[in-house]
């Protein structure tokens, strides 16, 4: 890989961590609720337990004794593993006890199947075997994590309203997604531009449906419908 190459890989690799932080920053004014109310409400902690075994994996994914040069990579979603897991602890210490329980359960099952992952692809002594076991592993937990953007890209088509499509997050998604489609092209892994090529095309579809139906009649909406966008 040339210095030039190199260079333009690296800054796509930072412009994509500085926009991360759009997303993970995105479920603070959850968390203030739950906390100023002293409760979990109705919210569901099972997208912060998902994106965190998501960030585990895809962090591991980036270490040089599992693929190179992607350091980048790990960067990005050792910072957001950190974040789910403040949120994580959050929920726990504000949830009832049945929520208390099932919560740190489903934490530990994270963390042991993130072992089994990590172990596993350490006693593979092939390091192309290694790569391309954890990459699809990595690929397909970012691929599956669409199935929000697009409850989301149908909600808003359905309801005409982009109430429940925060502009600044769909932006965050689109350059993070955009950042590191670049960075993946570059560094020619597939296991980093395939899965980002799909969110940047989910990203430009947000952007465009804001666009659109923003300029569109506000209805009226009501509280449950924002709880359930969290379950």
């Amino acid at each position: 890989m040339g210095s030039l190459q190199t260079a333009f890989k690296d800054a796509a690799g930072i412009a994509g961590n500085i926009f991360a932080f759009g997303l993970f920053l995105s479920p603070v004014p959850t968390f203030r609720r739950i906390m100023r109310n002293e409760s979990t409400e109705q919210f569901s902690a099972l997208p912060y337990i998902y994106t965190l075994l998501n960030c585990m994996i895809t962090a591991w994914y980036g270490l040089p004794m599992i693929s190179s040069n992607n350091l980048m990579v790990t960067t990005v979603n050792s910072i957001g593993a950190a974040f789910q897991i403040v949120y994580l602890v959050i929920f726990i210490v504000y949830a009832e006890t049945n929520k208390k329980l099932k919560m740190v359960g489903l934490l530990l099952l994270v963390f042991i199947i993130f072992a089994i992952i990590a172990i596993g692809s350490l006693l593979m002594a092939n390091f192309e075997v290694r790569h391309l076991t954890v990459g699809f592993i990595s690929c397909a937990s970012l691929i599956s994590m669409f199935a929000s953007p697009l409850f989301i890209i149908n909600l808003v088509i359905q309801t005409r309203s982009v109430e429940f499509m925060p502009f600044n997050l769909s932006l965050s998604t689109f350059l993070m997604s955009l950042s590191f489609l670049l960075y993946g092209i570059l560094n020619n892994d597939p296991f980093v531009y395939v899965p980002n090529g799909i969110g940047t095309i989910l990203g430009t579809l947000q952007l465009l449906l804001f666009s659109y139906y923003s300029k569109s009649p506000k209805e009226n909406s009501s509280e449950p419908l924002i709880l359930s966008l969290e379950s």
